[in-house]
């Protein structure tokens, strides 16, 4: 079983208990913006697009908003993927006049604010360019896609040349409807949630990896790189945030790090190859029974950002882009001296 740390030192019981809950939390009270991010020029285009979306009464409206957004429509409805237009406007009529989608919508306008949404992106991109210099700032779309209720609905797209967030599937446990997910799926849809997504979407650039002989640690070290970066560019979210785990889930892994350690190093995990026994550890589960019924699932993702983090911090020549091009999992492991103890 994890050990309650509240147990193993009664002394301090409830008080131990809440700064692990705090520090668990994330970095806040030691983050320190660096001035000469500042100082990254980015120019920002960020359009409501359900705006003009709610503002579609006919197919005929329908028909002239994917023409006045080709790059929307082209990319994130997959337009070219219909016989014509005409295949799309009913569907987005129907959902542009969807009395529950509007107020939905609402909330969503409510939940971001444009003037700070503007200012949270623009950060972020300065943070990404302050890295990565080359990396081109991409126009950004806000949506209302309707939850998953038809085929092009997703919580976001990113590519090279344009980014969506759909701002519904964020809105958080006040909304009029959610995501259809699991609980432990849904606390991720949050406004505090929409950026740590976004920049996950954005590491996937720069997160090299080798294409065959996916083992348990190649994965694990491959999920940390992306919460790292994640880390790196978004310097002032809680820990708690970037993993999507409660703060006692993250105060418990942090505990009992020795103990989820043994448990790989003693089942030989490591450099297992079965993709059904690596997702059991690094995919989506409510929790993972195999190490403890409190363990919460993708605990090797979390793992692997703990080696990659003990790698940067002995290594600390080494940058953001040197550690993302980086395809050896076992010489990040070699070199992090990774090695927590049982408490």
């Amino acid at each position: 079983m994890f050990h309650n740390p509240a147990r193993k030192y009664p002394q301090l019981g409830k008080l131990l208990l809440l700064l692990l809950l705090l520090t668990g939390c994330g970095r806040e009270d030691k983050c320190e913006l660096n001035p000469e991010v500042a100082k990254v020029p980015v120019t920002l285009r960020l359009e409501r697009l359900e705006r003009s979306f709610f503002q579609v009464k006919s197919t005929t409206d329908a028909g002239a908003f994917l023409a006045q957004h080709p790059l929307f429509a082209n990319q994130y409805l997959q337009l070219r993927q219909y016989p014509s237009a005409d295949a799309l406007t009913p569907m987005l009529t129907r959902l542009a006049t969807n009395a529950d989608l509007q107020q939905l919508g609402s909330q969503a306008a409510a939940a971001f604010p444009e003037e700070q949404l503007q200012a949270d992106l623009k950060r972020l991109f300065q943070h990404v360019r302050y890295y990565f210099p080359k990396f081109r700032v991409p126009p950004v779309n806000t949506f209302v896609s309707g939850l998953g209720l038809d085929p092009f609905s997703k919580d976001l797209f990113v590519n090279d040349s344009l980014m969506v967030l759909s701002l519904d599937f964020f809105v958080g446990p006040k909304a009029k409807y959610r995501p259809n997910a699991p609980e432990y799926i849904l606390r991720r849809y949050t406004p505090a949630h929409l950026l740590p997504a976004a920049a996950q979407a954005i590491s996937s650039k720069y997160n090299r990896r080798l294409p065959t002989n996916q083992t348990m640690l190649s994965e694990m070290v491959q999920y940390g790189k992306a919460l790292y970066f994640v880390e790196k560019v978004l310097p002032c979210t809680q820990d708690s945030i970037l993993i999507g785990f409660t703060a006692a889930e993250l105060a418990g892994v942090e505990f009992n790090e020795g103990k989820i350690w043994a448990h790989f190093i003693e089942k030989k995990l490591l450099y297992n190859t079965a993709p059904f026994t690596i997702q059991k550890y690094v995919g989506e589960r409510p929790s993972i029974p195999e190490i403890d019924k409190t363990c919460p699932g993708r605990v090797g993702a979390w793992v692997g950002w703990q080696i990659v983090r003990k790698y940067m911090a002995e290594h600390p020549q080494v940058t953001l882009p040197q550690l993302m091009a980086e395809t050896d999992a076992q010489r990040i492991l070699t070199a992090s001296k990774y090695r927590p103890k049982r408490k």
